[in-house]
């Protein structure tokens, strides 16, 4: 279920309501009891690696050659 993120105009807190797509634009209380609440744009960052940049050996560029197609012309 998609998780979207509020925050509270009145106390500034900034909180978290786990609801279905269909709900996203539905308004959302404050925990401390506030209606004055605003939801917040959220930003993914999505990478084809995983975590810390690092690559696996297995998709490491295959050595010797490399030019413009990958080596197998040996240019």
């Amino acid at each position: 279920m998609p998780r979207y993120e509020f925050r509270c105009r009145a106390c500034g807190d900034t909180f978290e309501v786990n609801r279905p797509m269909s709900e996203s634009s539905a308004p959302a209380a404050c925990p401390q009891g506030h209606d004055d609440t605003v939801k917040l744009l959220t930003t993914v960052a999505l990478t084809g690696g995983p975590a810390g940049g690092a690559r696996p050996a297995s998709a490491a560029a295959p050595s010797g050659g490399g030019g413009c197609c990958g080596g197998a012309c040996g240019c």
